[in-house]
Order: structure tokens, then C-alpha cells, then sequence
């Protein structure tokens, strides 16, 4: 008899079959996602089943809290119809992302299914009361039409896809978008509502937007007086102003090659520093690579792919050269411990080599798997990973632009800012340059409340060792607490925080 952990894992990958392929999970080598609105249907109804059957269940607590959580955050996602009005370059646009998976993921078996999947994505923008911003059907429109110019790639096989690819570019170039100045979710059909259900969802918390946008201000204003601290010992002033103007001018690469160095020495620094502070270490190791080529134009600036469950493939940490002479160089150490070692390499892998079930090891909770890659740009500093101030600005630009998020993010989708206000808050409280700002806000329109799970994650983690430091005194040990945090697979916030309590006495 099929367990509802696995009834549930089974509609997670069915959801994301590229991700059960990428992490080496069976079953899903053939598939697409079907952005149909009877397969949303018939999967919204699938789980909303599930859900009327966990608290009966005989899964242990944990596993009820991140059945519960998966179940409906996609039942979340369904409901909001993002596929509608996703066309560009932000992490839920369907084409995007199956471009960009090409290289991640065999497409052998699936080939046949890409010309229904455009056909699918093709046909729910046609038929909706919701539009995508003009800039992006555009942005979209170029992306597809560099892949349409590009040299036959391996991954099309012997399979004539191109007819399809033409056919959703034409699509998208009909579109009537919408202006700059209605980007978010409130100037929707029942935008109010998903934001709100979103916000829930990446945060797993009870945070209004409100809340947010207040906390994000405040964390601003206190990265400052951080700013001023570390600029004065670097440059000799505090003025916060000529401080984010130097970064963005001075300390760039000189070269591609100088950034990879410097992301594997900060690796091979992280790895021979964590027993201090990790009882468990992960068995896969995690590599450094520069994003494929044909990736870099629309690719971020770095991520992290998880580590084949049978190790045939180790973690990759993937690093974007693109542009890389107008980078900040200060930026690479915190990037590598969050994507790497301590951050998502240590997170994910350990996670995987668990005894738990898939729906643990596997979880889409953002707020714990980011919170934990933000909390880990801090933990850094504690563990004395960093080889100067220089590269602690970095990390204090990093606290930034995750701040701003969580003003930005909730200015965009609650408040009704238009997009150049979005900008003109990034400008003005970070040291990203335009194009990286243009990147970011055009990422939070179209995956509306993932960003704010940084933030907030990071902070409620450190809220939960905090008080079980509190709560333990001498006898707290730090590598037993993050042995518990990563054991304990991908969970929501408030079970880790029961976890903690228990584990530290306070329950």
C-alpha cells in the first residue's frame, strides 16, 4: 500500500518531473510538466485528497507538517495561474526554464513531449483575463528567438522542435502586455488574495505583507551603519553614499579565470574549516563550474544543482561568468559559502543520504532552503572564512539586496509600486549595478513572494538557535544544532522550530 508521503512525492515530481530527473529519482525521464488546465485540475484535486487525509495518517508529526505544507503550496501555485503571465526570464517562466534545463537534464525520452508543452503554455496565455508586462513578452520573444538563430544543440537530437519553438514566439509577440507601472499581483484579477497565499507559502509563516515591508526598511537602515563600519577600515570613510559608488566601480574582475579560482579556493576553505562546526558531513562533493555557454545570457549569476542520488554526478556549484569584468569581486566568497560549503551543497546532500522518506529529503519549502543558504553568509564570518573586508562587503551587499527584497518584493505585489520605483529602492540601498537590479525586479513580478523567503528564513533560524543557546547555556554545542537542522530533511519553519524546542529542552 502506497504511504501518503509517497502518494504525496509522487504529485510533487509530476509537478516538476525535470527536477526528479535531476536529482536521479526514476520514473519521470519522459515527462513535462502539463501546464494544461485539466492537468492543473486533476492534480489540484489529487491533493486537495491528500490533504483531507493527513491528520489521519500514521506519518510521524515532521512528515504530516511537510505533507501538509507541499500540498498546498502547489494547490497555492495552481491558483494563482502564474504559467498565465510568466513569459521571461523570472524562475516560474515555463520556456525559460525548460531551455535552461536542457543542459542540466537528459532530454532523450522527452523530446517528444516539448512541442505539447509549448502548445500548452502557448494556449493559457491565450485564453486568460491576465496579461505579462510588455517588457517581458519581449524579453521572452528574444529569448526564444536566440534559441531559434543558435546552432542545432545536441539535446534536440534527430527531433525537428524548431516549428513549435516558432510558434509560441509568435504567440508571445500578439500578447497585449501590460505597463511598467501595474508589475504587481494587485493589479490583478484576485492578486490581493494569491500574494497573500504566496507570502504564506515562502515564508511559512504568519508575516503580512505589511510586516514585511516594515522589516525590510528596518534591516536597511541597520546594513548601513555595517556599510560605514567596514568602509572606513577599507577606504577610510563612512559615508555610505561614496562607499556603495567605490564598490561599484573598483574591485572588479580582471578576468573569467580569476573568478573560478576564487569560488574553489573559498570552497576548499569552507570544507577543511566545517568539522568544526558540523558533526555530519555531506559524502558528495561539490564542484565548481562556469554555467555552459549557451545558458550564460539568461542564466543568474550563480546557483547550485544537487548531486545525483547515485552518485554518478557530484554537487555543482555553477558560477556565471558572463560579464564578468563589470562584476564586484567582493561578491565571491559570500556567493560560494551560500551556494556551496556551508550553504545548499551541505543542506541538500545531507538531506539526500538520509534514511527519510523523498517527501523529506525533497521538500520545495524556500524558506528553509534559502533561509538556510542566507544563514550560512553569516555563519561564514563566524567560522572566519572570510580573507579580508573587502569580501565582507560583499557579504554585507548580499544582506542587501535580501533586505530590499522584502520592500521591494511586497512594494511590487501589495502596494501597487511600479517597476521604476522597484528600481530606484534597489539603486538607491544597494551596490548592484542596473543590469542586476533590471534582472532582479523583472525575477520578483514574475515569481511573485520568493524572494522574501531569504530573509525571513535566515532570521527565524537564527531566532530558533538563539533561544536554544538561551535555553542550554554551556551545553549548547553548535555542530549538534546544525546536525539537527540538516538531518531533519527540508522542512517549514515552524516544525523546525519544534524540533529545536524539543531538542533543547524547552518543550
Amino acid at each position: 500500500m502506497t504511504s501518503l508521503s509517497d502518494e504525496t512525492f509522487q504529485a510533487m515530481m509530476d509537478w516538476n518531473p525535470l527536477f526528479a530527473t535531476l536529482v536521479g529519482v526514476p520514473g519521470w525521464d519522459d515527462e513535462l510538466e502539463d501546464h494544461s488546465p485539466e492537468g492543473h485540475r486533476e492534480l489540484r484535486a489529487r491533493l486537495t485528497g491528500i490533504l483531507g487525509r493527513v491528520d489521519s495518517s500514521d506519518e510521524d508529526p515532521v512528515s504530516r507538517d511537510v505533507i501538509r505544507h507541499q500540498a498546498e503550496s502547489i494547490i497555492t501555485m495552481i491558483d494563482a495561474r502564474l504559467v498565465e503571465h510568466s513569459v521571461s526570464r523570472g524562475l516560474n517562466s515555463p520556456v525559460t526554464l525548460l531551455l535552461r534545463n536542457t543542459s542540466q537534464v537528459d532530454f532523450s525520452q522527452r523530446r517528444h513531449a516539448v512541442p505539447r508543452f509549448l502548445e500548452q503554455v502557448a494556449g493559457r496565455l491565450l485564453d486568460t483575463d491576465r496579461r505579462p508586462l510588455r517588457r517581458h513578452v519581449e524579453s521572452g520573444a528574444a529569448h526564444v528567438e536566440r534559441f531559434l538563430a543558435s546552432p542545432r544543440q545536441e539535446w534536440e537530437g534527430d527531433a525537428d522542435l524548431r516549428p513549435a519553438f516558432a510558434r509560441y514566439r509568435e504567440v508571445l509577440l500578439g500578447l497585449p502586455g501590460r505597463a511598467d507601472e501595474q508589475a504587481g499581483l494587485c493589479w490583478l484579477p484576485e492578486g490581493e488574495e494569491n500574494y497573500r497565499k504566496l507570502v504564506r507559502d515562502y515564508t511559512t509563516t504568519s508575516y503580512t505583507p505589511a510586516e514585511l515591508h516594515r522589516l525590510g526598511l528596518d534591516l536597511i537602515a541597520g546594513l548601513r551603519e555595517e556599510y560605514a563600519e567596514i568602509g572606513s577600515r577599507v577606504w577610510g570613510t563612512s559615508d555610505v553614499r561614496e562607499i556603495f559608488r567605490r564598490l561599484r566601480t573598483e574591485l572588479l574582475w580582471a578576468n573569467e579565470d580569476d573568478m573560478l579560482t576564487s569560488a574553489e579556493e573559498a570552497v576548499v576553505r569552507a570544507n577543511a574549516e566545517a568539522p568544526n562546526w558540523f558533526g555530519r558531513l555531506p559524502k558528495a562533493r561539490c564542484e565548481v563550474q562556469f554555467v555552459p555557454e549557451q545558458d550564460r545570457a539568461n542564466a543568474p549569476f550563480a546557483y547550485y544543482v544537487d548531486a545525483a542520488l547515485d552518485g554518478s554526478r557530484p554537487g555543482v556549484y555553477f558560477l556565471n561568468p558572463f560579464d564578468a569584468t563589470s562584476r564586484s569581486r567582493t561578491l565571491s566568497e559570500v556567493t560560494a559559502f551560500h551556494e556551496a560549503v556551508p550553504g545548499h551543497h551541505f543542506q541538500i546532500s545531507i538531506a539526500a543520504e538520509t534514511e527519510l522518506t523523498n517527501v523529506r529529503k525533497f521538500a520545495f519549502i524556500d524558506a528553509y532552503l534559502e533561509g538556510w543558504g542566507l544563514y550560512t553568509e553569516r555563519l561564514a564570518d563566524e567560522m572566519g572564512l572570510y580573507s579580508s573586508d573587502e569580501a565582507r562587503l560583499g557579504m554585507l551587499g548580499l544582506d542587501a539586496m535580501r533586505a530590499g527584497r522584502l520592500v521591494v518584493d511586497t512594494g511590487i505585489h501589495a502596494l501597487g509600486w511600479s517597476r521604476q520605483q522597484a528600481v530606484d529602492y534597489l539603486r538607491e540601498n544597494t551596490v548592484m549595478d542596473n543590469s542586476e537590479i533590471d534582472g532582479e525586479i523583472d525575477r520578483y513580478i514574475e515569481t511573485p513572494g520568493q524572494a522574501l523567503a531569504y530573509m525571513v528564513g535566515r532570521l527565524e533560524i537564527l531566532r530558533i538557535r538563539s533561544e536554544a543557546r538561551a535555553a542550554m547555556g554551556v551545553d549548547f554545542d553548535i555542530r549538534a544544532f546544525h546536525d539537527l537542522v540538516l538531518e531533519n530533511g527540508i522542512v517549514p519553519l515552524s516544525t523546525l522550530g519544534g524540533l529545536v524546542s524539543e531538542w533543547s529542552g524547552r518543550t
